[in-house]
C-alpha cells in the first residue's frame, strides 16, 4: 500500500467544500510512485483514480513530449474534493474524475478553465450523449472531456453464483451468501444499484422522492446480515480475487476484468433491473501553468492509440469512447474487444445497452444532498 502524502489544508476552501456536503468517505488517497529526474523535464501533476498516471498510459506521451506525470491518487470523488481543498492553487494542472464530481467542479465556477470543443473529436463520438455529456458542460461551455466509461452491476464469483442469478440484484440477498457479499466502500455505487433494484428508472435512480429514499435505506438496512465488510480500492481487489466474497455490490468490469483476464472465476453483468455507468474526464485546473501541454494530453487520450491504452489499462479497464477509438481496439486487442462486448452486434456491446435504456448514468443525489447519503453510508457501515 502506497503511503499516505503530507497535505497542507486550507481552511477557507475546505469550508467552501463541507457547504456543497462533501465530507470525504474515508477511502484512502493514493500518493504517486517515485517519478525519475529527466534534465529539462516538465512535471504534469495530476489528481486522478490509481493508475491513470502509470507507464502503461502515460510512457509514450512522455516521450514524445518529454513531460513526466506525477500524480496524487485518490478512491472515490469526495475524496477527490477533499483533496483539492487541502492543496495549495497551483498544485495540479489536470484532473480525472468522475463525470457527476466534474460538473461539482464546474459549478465551483474558479476551479477549472472552460475549453475549446473544436479541439477535441467530439464527431468521433460513439454515442450522441457523449457529445453534450451531462456534468461536462454548462450554459453551452465545455469544462471537461469524456475520456472513459464503464457499467455497474452484479459482479460474482462464477463457481459459486450462477450468470441467471447474477441477472438481478436480488442475487445479494441469496441465503448461500450470507456473509459472502461485499460493497465497494463508496455510497453511490451501490445505494445506486439499490434504489434500481426498487424500481427507480424513471427518472433514474438518483433523482428519487423523499418517501423513495426511505424505501431504498431500508431495502438496504435489510442487506447487512449478508454483508461480510466494505472494501477499498486494493482490497475489493483482493476480497473477489480469493473468494473472500462470492459477490460485489457497487462495482463492474473495472474490478473483474483485471481478474479475469489473471484467471480468476470472476465475472460482472448489467442484471436485468438495469446498470450505472460511471463516466470518466479530464478537466485542465484553472492555476495551472501548464495549460498547453495539459491539453495535449487530453487530446492524446482520444486519439487511437490513447483510446486503446484506455480501454486495457493495467489499474482497470473501460470502454472506449470513440469510434476509430473501438475500432483500434478490435484491431489491436481482438480478445479484449470480444470479451467487453466492445464488438458489432453483440447483446453486451455497451452502446447498445445505453440505447436500450438498461443504463443510467451515475449522478449526485438530486432530491437529497449528497451529505445526506453520506451520512446513510456511514449509518449502514455501522449498524
Amino acid at each position: 500500500m502506497l503511503k499516505k502524502a503530507k497535505r497542507q489544508l486550507i481552511k477557507p476552501t475546505r469550508r467552501k467544500v463541507l457547504k456543497l456536503g462533501m465530507a470525504a468517505t474515508g477511502a484512502a488517497l493514493f500518493t504517486p510512485f517515485i517519478h525519475r529526474s529527466w534534465a529539462n523535464t516538465v512535471e504534469i501533476n495530476m489528481l486522478s483514480w490509481y493508475g491513470l498516471a502509470e507507464p502503461d498510459m502515460v510512457e509514450e506521451f512522455e516521450a514524445q513530449h518529454n513531460v513526466k506525470f506525477k500524480p496524487k491518487y485518490y478512491a472515490g470523488g469526495d475524496n477527490m474534493l477533499a483533496a483539492l481543498s487541502q492543496s495549495p492553487p497551483g498544485t495540479f494542472d489536470i484532473i480525472h474524475t468522475d463525470a457527476e464530481y466534474a460538473r461539482i467542479l464546474i459549478d465551483r465556477g474558479d476551479l477549472i478553465d472552460e475549453l475549446n470543443p473544436s479541439d477535441y473529436p467530439y464527431d468521433d463520438m460513439l454515442h450522441d450523449d457523449f457529445t453534450k455529456f451531462p456534468g461536462h458542460w454548462k450554459n453551452g461551455k465545455l469544462f471537461s472531456v469524456i475520456t472513459r466509461f464503464g457499467h455497474l452491476g452484479v459482479s460474482y464469483n462464477k463457481e459459486h453464483v450462477s450468470a441467471e442469478e447474477a441477472m438481478s440484484y436480488n442475487v445479494f440477498w441469496n441465503p448461500k451468501l450470507k456473509g459472502k457479499v461485499g460493497h465497494f466502500d463508496w455510497h453511490l455505487p451501490s445505494l445506486g444499484e439499490i434504489s434500481l433494484l426498487n424500481g427507480n428508472n424513471n427518472p433514474g435512480p438518483f433523482d428519487i422522492s423523499a418517501s423513495a429514499w426511505g424505501k431504498v435505506k431500508e431495502k438496504t438496512l435489510s442487506l447487512k446480515p449478508q454483508v461480510k465488510g466494505f472494501f477499498d480500492y486494493g482490497g475489493t481487489f483482493s476480497s473477489l480475487k480469493n473468494a473472500e466474497i462470492w459477490a460485489c455490490v457497487g462495482i463492474g468490469d473495472w474490478v473483474t476484468g483485471v481478474l479475469e483476464k489473471d484467471g480468476a472465476p470472476v465475472g460482472s453483468v448489467v442484471p436485468k433491473e438495469g446498470g450505472i455507468q460511471w463516466t470518466e474526464s479530464y478537466s485542465i485546473v484553472s492555476t495551472s501553468k501548464k495549460k498547453d501541454i495539459a491539453k495535449k494530453y487530453i487530446q492524446y487520450s482520444l486519439t487511437p492509440a490513447g483510446q486503446v491504452r484506455s480501454a486495457g489499462m493495467k489499474a482497470y479497464p473501460a470502454f472506449a469512447v470513440t469510434k476509430s477509438g473501438m475500432k483500434a481496439l478490435q484491431e489491436q486487442k481482438p480478445d479484449e474487444a470480444k470479451r467487453t462486448g466492445q464488438m458489432p452486434g453483440v447483446p453486451n456491446n455497451p452502446i447498445t445497452l445505453i440505447k436500450e435504456g438498461r443504463i443510467h448514468y451515475r449522478d449526485i443525489p438530486q432530491q437529497q444532498s449528497l451529505e445526506e447519503w453520506n451520512e446513510f453510508w456511514s449509518e449502514y457501515k455501522n449498524a
